[in-house]
């Protein structure tokens, strides 16, 4: 039985509009899941949940970063500031904070692996206004929020050359292959070589390669 640690961005937005519920949520796996709390707007917080991690693991080998931001579908104009700090605050500003503690924390044991997914931006986006089309608004969080964070995934697999811990990106997943994708990245992550970091990884359906070195596709 395997365990693992797994924190959930708090759902702070429902439908596009702002609640103040936090809701969590654990997809299921095979293994045994430590459920952790996160509050990406905080860098406390992000120091601590490294800390609580490798606290109830022990030690922290792979760490596999999945950015998912909700859609938000409304006019620019019908944004409050509150719900545009949020949107900052859990969907950007977060992932500096996590993905720079566990960077310290790998520079500090001289060894890890750090994967950053995300999906097909321009499919997904797609997919999430066509469901859409029938209101003049667009998802104003979901594309903003995946290009921010590839812009910093980018940045952090190319400086990853010349450090002890392995870091590689993996985009391209579609609505209805989530299982074929998953067997895919895993099966990387599995196997994983020095030589497979410092890239991007592309899936596309029936082929098990990678993109080439720090480039995107």
């Amino acid at each position: 039985m395997e365990f693992y640690a797994s924190a959930i961005i708090p759902n702070r937005i429902s439908e596009g509009i702002l609640t103040e519920e936090m809701r969590q949520e654990n997809p299921e796996s095979g293994g045994e899941a430590i459920k952790l709390s996160w509050n990406p707007a905080s860098a406390i917080s992000a120091k601590t949940l490294i800390m609580a991690a490798e606290n109830r693991l022990k030690k922290i080998d792979d760490a596999i970063l999945i950015c998912s931001p909700p859609a938000v579908f409304k006019k620019p104009s019908y944004l409050n500031p509150r719900e545009i700090e949020i949107l900052v605050d859990d969907h950007i500003k977060g992932w500096f904070y996590i993905i720079r503690e566990l960077i310290l924390y790998f520079q500090k044991t001289g060894t890890g692996l750090l994967s950053l997914v995300l999906p097909d931006i321009n499919s997904d986006f797609e997919t999430r206004n066509k469901k859409n089309a029938v209101n003049p608004q667009f998802d104003l969080l979901g594309p903003s929020a995946m290009e921010s964070f590839r812009s910093f995934a980018d940045g952090i697999i190319a400086s990853s050359a010349e450090e002890a811990y392995i870091a590689m990106g993996f985009s391209g997943s579609e609505a209805g292959q989530e299982q074929e994708y998953a067997s895919w990245l895993f099966g990387i992550i599995d196997r994983a070589a020095k030589d497979m970091g410092g890239r991007w990884h592309r899936y596309k359906k029936g082929l098990f390669s990678g993109s080439g070195k720090n480039r995107r596709n």
